[in-house]
């Protein structure tokens, strides 16, 4: 199954996303792919400061639904300085819903 997700950077955090996301800790590039994601890539809209995320997963669960687990606590507290955030430090994120696909 594959899944869009959107998420807001904070303005003019482009480039300490990427860093961040270039050292992405192995444990939990380990633990994303042992819970069936795959083939994950997020891009970035300059106008907007839009990241829209897409992922693909085996089973029901997505990077998304990793959050009652350490690594991914600790990962959301990390990034929480430059992105919209909730109270609990995960992402704001918004699902959406495919209206097109072309193999």
């Amino acid at each position: 199954m594959r899944i869009a997700f959107k998420m807001k950077l904070k303005p003019g955090f482009k480039e300490e996303y990427k860093k961040r996301h270039e050292e992405l800790w192995p444990e939990l590039k380990t633990l994303l792919k042992e819970q069936g994601v795959s083939n994950y890539s997020i891009f970035f809209d300059e106008e907007t400061n839009i990241l829209f995320g897409v992922q693909e997963q085996k089973g029901d669960s997505s990077s998304q639904d990793l959050g009652a687990l350490e690594i991914v606590q600790k990962w959301w507290a990390y990034m929480a300085d430059i992105m919209e955030t909730n109270p609990d430090n995960s992402p704001v994120t918004v699902s959406l819903d495919k209206v097109f696909y072309m193999e």
